[in-house]
């Protein structure tokens, strides 16, 4: 029944934030790519305050999947990298967190770039 639970708190953390991007599209004039910046820096400015991580707890992986725990993952790689090696680690800690998943969106892209054939719209 505890993974119930961890599943249906992911589930809500997820959907809240991304109920909060919907609403962001229908209700705003931002565009997909500003709410997309406006995601990733939210979640460094909360990790780095050290708020986000109180959302991290609940919500797990509905926390640290979406835009919001990108962000996160460069604060916190950052706030590390600074306490290891000093001031010079703000610029490297962000990237050295992240380098896993951005190897994989990497190579995710292209494999399905070279499975699949772009077409026209029209």
């Amino acid at each position: 029944m505890d993974v119930f639970w961890e599943y249906a708190r992911a589930f809500l953390c997820g959907g809240v934030l991304c109920l909060i991007g919907q609403l962001l599209i229908d209700k705003t004039k931002l565009t997909p790519a500003r709410i997309l910046v406006l995601y990733v820096v939210s979640g460094v400015v909360l990790g780095g305050l050290g708020l986000y991580q109180y959302v991290v707890e609940f919500g797990g992986a509905g926390a640290t999947v979406p835009l919001t725990g990108f962000g996160y993952l460069l604060a916190k790689g950052a706030a590390q990298a600074v306490a290891e090696h000093g001031i010079l680690g703000a610029l490297t800690g962000g990237i050295t967190a992240a380098a896993g998943g951005i190897a994989a969106a990497v190579f995710f892209g292209l494999i399905a770039a070279l499975l699949f054939r772009s077409k026209s719209k029209s």
